[in-house]
């Protein structure tokens, strides 16, 4: 029988039955149902022992439609999986960084890594959304106060993003003439110890940003609009009345054919651009949602069957060691 790895975030492995929000569940729940003997850990169940990765993981098992996992732990070498998806949620702090370190130890030819471990490592969701910069907004990576100050000057609307966190956390808009001015900037780069990404504020039409979903290469056709809750100016919340169904237009399409393509080759083929008026303002590679349920009650599809048709692509190298 097959078996793979999912490393999910330490908070889902709380709340893991019952969680039709996050895309994990709609993973686990898809190997399963194809037969596959699927296992999830999370960062802190990693281990080396003579140079060789290890992972204490959790059985999953399907009932009544839903998923849940065997409470006693099971000790594996990772290359005894097929496949391993290694999703935990940021901040990308040091513990997340040693994971990663971990995964340098296991033979990529026995053992496929999605996404990548190195290649997760060597690419910042902000920073690195530079590589395509033909379709972003204008922005500089500063943590000087001079320099963010005039950028602000030049753009009169800007947004201040911390490099290593998710979900929009630490993100914050400033225009012009605010009187916190100083203090924000203080704040957003600990009195200039720490760079920030600082972006032009994009004026839309239309409020909230896109989720664009990547796959192997490829652009997926349905994605949502996250909208902005009534005390913010960005998406925070995870509720149905904050999602809408958007369309990509043929210019994004080709646009975005160019990036996932980029990104897949640098073994990063799970990805979500958050766009605003054809803009990428972030490409999200550690844990992409997939917003799988929003997407399907819009759109009356079932998009986890081209999740699961990614997962369940056989590589050159099947065969388990263990």
């Amino acid at each position: 029988m097959r078996r793979m790895l999912i490393v999910i975030d330490r908070i889902e492995l709380k709340y893991f039955e019952f969680n039709q929000l996050v895309t994990n569940f709609w993973m686990v729940k898809g190997l399963l149902e194809n037969n596959i003997e699927t296992y999830i850990t999370t960062i802190d169940l990693l281990s080396l022992k003579q140079g060789k990765a290890y992972a204490a993981c959790f059985k999953t098992y399907e009932k009544n439609n839903n998923i849940f996992y065997n409470k006693n732990r099971e000790n594996f070498c990772i290359e005894c999986f097929e496949k391993v998806f290694f999703r935990p949620d940021p901040p990308v702090d040091s513990d997340y960084i040693n994971a990663t370190y971990i995964f340098d130890f296991v033979d990529r030819n026995k053992t496929e890594i999605i996404n990548d471990t190195k290649a997760i490592r060597s690419f910042n969701e902000k920073i690195h959304a530079n590589l395509f910069r033909e379709f972003m907004p204008e922005n500089i990576v500063t943590g000087s106060k001079e320099e963010i100050e005039n950028f602000l000057d030049i753009h009169n609307e800007i947004i201040l993003k911390p490099l290593n966190q998710c979900f929009g956390a630490g993100v914050m808009y400033l225009k012009k003439g605010d009187k916190n001015t100083l203090s924000i900037i203080k704040n957003m780069t600990n009195n200039e110890k720490s760079v920030v990404m600082v972006q032009k504020y994009i004026d839309s039409k239309q409020s909230g940003d896109k989720r664009v979903i990547l796959l192997g290469g490829e652009v997926i056709d349905e994605c949502i609009r996250k909208l902005p809750t009534k005390d913010d100016f960005k998406f925070n919340t995870h509720s149905d009345e904050y999602f809408v169904k958007e369309i990509i237009t043929d210019e994004e399409k080709h646009n975005f054919k160019i990036v996932a393509e980029q990104l897949n080759k640098m073994g990063l083929p799970m990805a979500g651009l958050d766009v605003m008026d054809g803009k990428i303002i972030e490409i999200n590679i550690t844990s992409p949602c997939f917003f799988i349920k929003e997407i399907n009650s819009r759109f009356s599809i079932h998009l986890e069957n081209k999740l699961n048709n990614f997962m369940l692509k056989t590589p050159s190298y099947t065969e388990l060691y263990c």
